[in-house]
């Protein structure tokens, strides 16, 4: 059983003093966190047991090692960035993984990326790789770094900054040919704001990293694939369709059909996902959909996905598409997508919504065999689950789902779907939290090593990325009595 090392060494220096006073801001006191109750529709791999190091609490037999700190020392002389979100895992060789991970980082983050403090280390870079900078000339410190993990040694071998320049990278999506889709949650426009430092670039778009590129990549954005908040992505490899989420109240679900599936930047087709006979999806006015219902989609096409002006979701809905309350995670299984929004449902605690794509998804004769979408989990009982964010597909098929309680306040839960959608609980967030509602770090950045045996997870703030162990196969699907 791997052991829950702690790795407590402490940055120093003027390019990690930054994070040392934001990583005490965020954790507050050390005292111990009042644990929110949880209850569980499924059995599941038992009750969690209280981590004595106060970083994450498992059942028995799990286990964790901490693989990344936000401050560490990186191999290519940089600074392991905060705000750790979506991530994915990607097969090296027989060994080992290599772990692409999101930083999302804001316009006004600039300490708190890898050039450290003042941006110190910035020399260190090709800065004709760095997408963009504020107007004060510092550079925007969005982006992804890419980890190199042994999982029979259980250790971090080397990491390094592969995308940089870009804003509010949240979640994203692994693509079958091993790169990572990264997500850029803002509409900022280019030009000077109040303060003097906007951005010399619009922003809003997905970038393509490598899992294997070996340095900072040069930053292309995918504009074919729009201009919204972007939260994560995912593809079917059946089709080539990629299908995107939005994080809006009001947002959109969209999918991109490219016109060359292995190479993106070449344009394609944007959707809006609507309802036959029109309708919503978030329940918050009326229960009109019960839970396990599907319905029958229309997909409606979407012009100037590139425009400066912020407002595809409503030009969208201007054309039929359907409102999604905060759309987050997605995820592709088998011959399936699953995805979550946040704030759906009559309580707003969220819900996991379930798409089985047309036998002619994208295709001529598609509206004659529609795809349909079913409300797939709306909890009702806050203590089973609540504001449900990245998501990830277990090798047995179950749902691996990360909470976001951070407008809300409380404890933030690893939570498993079974099959049949009946909820149980995998782990706990144990740090305190120091919101001003309560709510300690979300978790983000779910995924699998490829042969099952680790699931990765970040703490998002300041930053920490953890490997999980334990006897995943045996998990009950039995509902819990």
């Amino acid at each position: 059983m791997i052991s829950r090392r702690i790795l407590l060494g402490q940055a120093t220096g003027l390019a990690f003093s930054g994070f040392a006073q934001r990583a005490l801001a965020a954790n507050g006191s050390p005292a111990d966190i009042q644990a929110d109750p949880y209850r569980d529709e499924a059995v599941g791999y038992g009750p969690l047991k209280t981590d004595p190091f106060g970083v994450f609490d498992l059942p028995e037999g799990f286990s964790y090692t901490v693989v990344s700190k936000a401050g560490d020392p990186m191999s290519d002389g940089l600074v392991t960035p905060q705000s750790m979100d979506g991530m994915g895992c990607f097969p090296l060789d027989a060994d080992r993984v290599v772990l692409v991970r999101n930083h999302e980082l804001k316009l006004s983050d600039a300490d708190y990326g890898a050039f450290g403090v003042s941006q110190r280390l910035i020399d260190k870079v090709d800065r004709s790789r760095i997408f963009d900078h504020n107007q004060g000339g510092a550079a925007l410190t969005g982006g992804t770094t890419t980890l190199v993990y042994d999982l029979r040694k259980r250790r971090l071998e080397s990491s390094h900054l592969s995308l940089v320049g870009t804003h509010t990278n949240c979640a994203g999506g692994h693509t079958p040919w091993g790169s990572w889709l990264t997500c850029e949650e803002t509409t900022q426009s280019a030009g000077p704001l109040a303060n003097g430092k906007g951005t010399m670039k619009s922003h809003g778009w997905i970038f393509e990293v490598p899992s294997r590129a070996k340095g900072l990549i040069e930053p292309v954005a995918l504009t074919g694939m729009g201009r919204f908040r972007h939260e994560a992505a995912c593809i079917d490899p059946r089709t080539g369709i990629v299908y995107l989420t939005e994080d809006e109240g009001d947002g959109l679900f969209y999918r991109y059909l490219p016109n060359d599936r292995r190479a993106l930047h070449k344009g394609g087709r944007l959707q809006a996902l609507g309802f036959k006979g029109g309708g919503d999806s978030r329940n918050w006015n009326a229960a009109d959909w019960a839970v396990g219902q599907a319905r029958d989609v229309v997909w409606v096409d979407l012009d100037g996905v590139d425009n400066p002006h912020a407002d595809m979701k409503l030009r969208g809905q201007a054309k039929g598409a359907a409102p999604f309350a905060r759309g987050e995670g997605v995820f592709f299984g088998e011959g399936e997508v699953f995805f979550t929004c946040t704030s759906g449902g009559g309580a707003k605690f969220g819900q996991i919504m379930r798409y089985r794509p047309s036998a002619k998804e994208g295709q001529p004769g598609e509206r004659d065999e529609p795809g349909k979408l079913q409300l797939f989990v709306q909890p009702g009982d806050k203590s089973v689950m609540m504001m449900p964010d990245n998501i990830a597909i277990a090798p047995w098929g179950h749902l691996m789902v990360c909470e976001d309680k951070a407008d809300a306040g409380g404890v933030n839960y690893l939570k498993g779907v079974t099959a049949e959608g009946r909820v149980y609980t995998i782990g706990r967030q144990a740090a305190p939290g120091s919101s001003d509602v309560g709510a300690n770090s979300e978790l983000a950045g779910a995924c699998f090593s490829p042969d099952g045996s680790t699931l990765f997870i970040n703490v998002y703030g300041p930053g920490t990325t953890l490997a999980i162990s334990g006897p995943w196969a045996r998990v009950s699907s039995q509902p819990r009595v």
